[in-house]
């Protein structure tokens, strides 16, 4: 029995909650993830980690506002401000004024950080090759319709 007193079979829920598709999301975006910084790693970014893969791809080319940040990511701000300082000490983001409202900060790739997303681009080309070889291109190019249409119906509920 368990604490509620439901008789359950372990191994049922263990693969429920190892096996339904919101996990396996999750754990495929994490092996993209761990790949990619070890990749970037490859290419000169040794200071990289995966708490940073949840920041830099919400930098918008001309800068963003730390609140905005967190928001896209789902962090607090505060998360996010010690995530930004971390970039910051490692040379890849800097904060500005905003030049639409002085009293607002952005945040901003440097030049480092503009090297980042060009080897991030060639990164990202490569894995990219690499699963097309490992499902093949007509399962690759499904399964990227197929996430693109969970993406499209999540935007539509919000």
């Amino acid at each position: 029995m368990e604490p509620d007193g439901q008789p359950v079979a372990r191994e049922v829920l263990e693969e429920l909650r190892e096996q339904h598709i919101g996990r396996l999301l999750l754990n495929a975006q994490r092996a993209f993830n761990a790949e990619a910084i070890q990749k970037l790693r490859e290419h000169g970014h040794s200071g990289l980690g995966l708490a940073h893969a949840a920041v830099l791809p919400h930098v918008d080319l001309s800068g963003t506002r730390i609140t905005t940040l967190a928001e896209r990511a789902g962090m607090t701000k505060q998360g996010m401000g010690q995530q930004v300082l971390d970039l910051e000490r490692l040379g890849y983001l800097e904060r500005t004024t905003d030049p639409t409202d002085r009293r607002a900060t952005l945040v901003r790739f440097t030049s480092v950080g503009w090297q980042y997303l060009r080897d991030a681009y060639e990164v990202k080309r490569e894995l990219e090759a690499e699963y097309a070889a490992l499902l093949g291109q007509p399962r690759f190019d499904a399964l990227r319709e197929s996430l693109a249409a969970l993406i499209d119906r999540g935007r539509e509920r919000d």
